[in-house]
């Protein structure tokens, strides 16, 4: 109900209780009386904002579309008059200090010479709440350590006496051109650790000819990363489906209408998997909404993403493919394909192209890692005739660090590789700058790993460049990975409450 003139603050303020709870979000009130008790966060943090403008908290843990398609339209009360709205100042708490303190501490970045270097300082400027939600995986992790252990168990066979003094490791990407054989994959909530959001990887990847692949569940609008594009950069998108079918089409459309040149459907989160550290942040201060409403049974228990994923639809199956294709011209790929069946299923659909990925170990614990599913699913591919296709691009994502990590999955049948937390660690730590210095790595070792190898081009690399005899061999022994381990962060138990006494 829409008013004729907006609202001014003492009318949103004389609605702060439970009773009557109005929240002011990018300069419109809504009425969440009726949704406190379903926020997968609890009501504790929307209380806390009552009567006030809720921006700030709500943005970096929010895509910003998330409160006008959770509320009923009725409760979208219109604008406020923002001149009568009394800004609330923030205090500056100690963490805040200690946190500022430390962005002043970080190493120079020409100091940061690979990509876990970023994880390092990302986790050590990062609020708890982000790094938990950014750095968690389901379970015991165990997926999350495999996917780039798997990557040690695979060795090179390089090739000697060749001219590399020219190595181009260019490529196209689903007709796409790119710089690298790597894309910047869909990772969610950009401003829970950096104010610029995602838009620092768009600047960063328009500067060097790199795709960014927009989530569904970033913390800057669709159209706010488009408007931020450099003119003729492409895009790809990833897609939770949406329980309402009809908001997916207009959303799928409206990326086509802009441009995007990829439909990248995730198939693996029917539910999404229990990722402990960053659950155990709900149970953390008093912003986060852990105790139980009186009289109300609430989940909040399931940290960030359980708040922002409660629409995405399980019921999705083989049997919405082809409603895909009717409502897009947009190549489709199917973003979590862990087994060969279920790839010889997507060729035979009609999609062009595959995601070989467990969600960067967030989803089932214990799946398998791509690299390892890549070898199987080239395989019963090739067996039936359907690879290699000009049609059917494969990809993996999951746990790569190094250039040479890409380098084994283009040998053993990638067309390229998704990169997801690196980049977002490299931003959060560093901004478009630090997106920058990360593509600046991987170029560096692309040139010399390439030329030790013996490839001049990515065409040149071939299963005979790798031994991957060890990779189902889940339990070999593998050189130990020093800087991973360094920057693992082990899951804790549970823990005992102060006493008292």
């Amino acid at each position: 109900m829409s008013n004729s003139s907006p609202l001014t603050g003492p009318e949103v303020a004389a609605h702060s209780t439970r009773d009557s709870c109005w929240i002011i979000v990018h300069g419109n009130v809504y009425d969440v009386t009726d949704f406190l008790d379903e926020h997968p966060g609890g009501s504790k943090i929307i209380l806390k904002y009552a009567g006030k403008d809720a921006t700030e908290a709500y943005e970096p843990i929010h895509p910003p579309d998330a409160i006008t398609t959770n509320l009923p339209v009725e409760k979208h009360l219109g604008p406020v008059d923002a001149s009568t709205v009394v800004k609330v100042v923030k205090e500056v708490t100690e963490e805040e200090k200690r946190r500022q303190a430390l962005m002043d501490a970080r190493p120079p970045l020409d100091n940061v010479i690979n990509l876990h270097d970023f994880e390092v300082v990302a986790r050590t400027v990062l609020p708890e709440k982000a790094w938990a939600y950014y750095s968690s995986a389901s379970d015991d992790e165990i997926t999350l350590r495999e996917n780039r252990m798997a990557y040690q168990r695979v060795w090179f066979r390089p090739r000697i006496l060749r001219n590399v003094d020219q190595v181009d490791w260019s490529t196209s990407i689903l007709g796409v051109k790119s710089s690298l054989p790597v894309y910047i994959s869909a990772t969610a909530l950009g401003k829970l650790g950096h104010p610029d959001g995602e838009i620092c990887l768009t600047r960063a990847a328009a500067k060097h000819g790199v795709i960014q692949m927009i989530a569904t569940l970033a913390s800057c609008s669709f159209d706010d990363i488009i408007d931020a594009a450099a003119p003729g950069q492409e895009f790809f998108l990833q897609l939770y489906v949406n329980r309402d079918r009809e908001i997916t089409r207009k959303y799928v459309q409206h990326a086509e209408q802009r441009g995007v040149k990829g439909l990248f459907i995730t198939v693996d989160a029917p539910q999404l998997g229990r990722r402990e550290k960053d659950m155990r942040m709900k149970f953390v201060g008093d912003d986060a909404g852990a105790e139980v409403q009186k009289g109300h049974e609430v989940k909040k228990d399931q940290g960030v993403a359980r708040a922002i994923s409660s629409f995405i639809d399980p019921t999705l199956s083989w049997k919405d493919i082809p409603w895909f294709r009717k409502i897009t011209r947009m190549p489709i790929i199917l973003k979590g394909i862990a087994t060969a069946e279920d790839a010889i299923l997507a060729y035979e659909s009609g999609v062009q192209g595959i995601v070989l990925s467990n969600h960067g170990g967030r989803q089932l614990d214990t799946s398998r890692s791509g690299i390892e599913v890549l070898v199987e699913v080239v395989s019963a591919l090739r067996l039936r005739g359907y690879f290699p296709s000009p049609n059917f691009e494969i990809y993996v994502d999951g746990g790569v660090r190094r250039a040479s990590d890409v380098l084994k999955a283009i040998a053993l049948g990638a067309k390229a590789v998704g990169v997801g937390r690196p980049f977002l660690y490299a931003f959060c730590a560093y901004g478009q700058d630090g997106v920058e210095r990360a593509i600046q790595i991987f170029r560096e070792e692309f040139e010399m790993n390439m030329r030790l190898l013996g490839a001049r081009t990515l065409d040149e690399l071939v299963p005979e460049m790798v031994d991957a005899s060890a990779l189902t061999s889940h339990f070999v022994s593998t050189p130990q990975d020093n800087l991973f381990n360094s920057t693992y962060q082990p899951l804790v138990t549970a823990k005992f409450r102060e006493s008292k006494l």
